[in-house]
């Protein structure tokens, strides 16, 4: 087994959804990275990856967002991601969003094999386990399509989670069929969306957990909201945010309805 690299520089990418809508997983990203040793910035030139514009076939604007992603996070050893979807669209879809470009799509490729999604980085390259976390509660894992099929990420988050002392992980049936969301498709086919995400708020219900967790906030929003119109008790987190012991904090959707 490599050694994990020491002190690595990691560039941190906040994605927009995080930026926007749930800022505090942002912040356990960015504590879970310090306590595995590595040395994060966060380049306020970053911006948006481009996947709703490369999804909905404008491959010409999705290819302009991957340019100033690769100049801005070019310069340091790793790229992180707590979204399953935005690295999945920068590892595997740049290359071919700048497909017309040999030098951007070679850079494209360069960058890609620095790229991680935050579960997997922790685990597979820094070989970390969180110290110290305990949380007596029930829990069910959702494996967001774009993390699962694109990036491997399944085992990673999971392993994590047994470090949390007391949490009680519980099957989800079909914890790897789509929860509905598929960033613009919930917006073009809203009555499909719709039935798909009742039946993984079914599914996640009769498995008894009282808190529901993954790694790509768009689908944990969409879930949340569904779980929210069934008036279930059900608890909606990031899985970054229980690691950095934050599950004392409303859930996706609590503030909201409390305010």
């Amino acid at each position: 087994m490599q050694a994990p690299p020491v002190n690595p520089r990691v560039g941190l990418f906040a994605t927009c959804l995080v930026n926007i809508m749930r800022p505090s997983i942002g912040m356990a990203s960015l504590q879970l990275l310090e306590e595995a040793g590595c040395r994060v910035e966060v380049p306020l030139a970053q911006t948006c990856c481009g996947q709703p514009m490369f999804n909905s076939g404008d491959t010409r604007g999705a290819a302009r967002l991957a340019r100033q992603f690769i100049e801005t996070f070019e310069p340091f050893d790793f790229v992180v991601i707590p979204s399953g979807s935005c690295a999945g669209m920068t590892k595997a879809h740049y290359e071919e969003a700048l497909a017309d470009d040999p030098a951007w799509a070679e850079r494209a490729r360069q960058l890609a094999t620095r790229t991680w999604e935050i579960t997997s980085f922790l685990t597979d390259v820094m070989r970390f386990a969180p110290k110290g976390r305990s949380l007596q509660a029930t829990a069910t894992y959702h494996d967001s399509c774009s993390g699962l099929r694109e990036l491997g990420v399944h085992d990673q988050p999971r392993a994590l989670l047994q470090q949390v002392g007391g949490l009680e992980m519980r099957k989800l049936e079909g914890s790897d069929v789509c929860c509905g969301f598929g960033g613009t498709f919930c917006v073009k086919y809203a009555a499909i969306s719709n039935g798909i995400v009742d039946e993984k708020a079914v599914a996640v219900e009769r498995t008894g957990a009282g808190m529901l967790l993954g790694g790509d906030l768009g689908c944990l929003m969409n879930m949340a909201g569904k779980l929210s119109r069934r008036q279930s008790n059900v608890r909606v987190m990031h899985t970054v945010e229980v690691l950095a012991g934050m599950a004392d904090a409303p859930a996706i959707g609590e503030a909201e309805a409390r305010s």
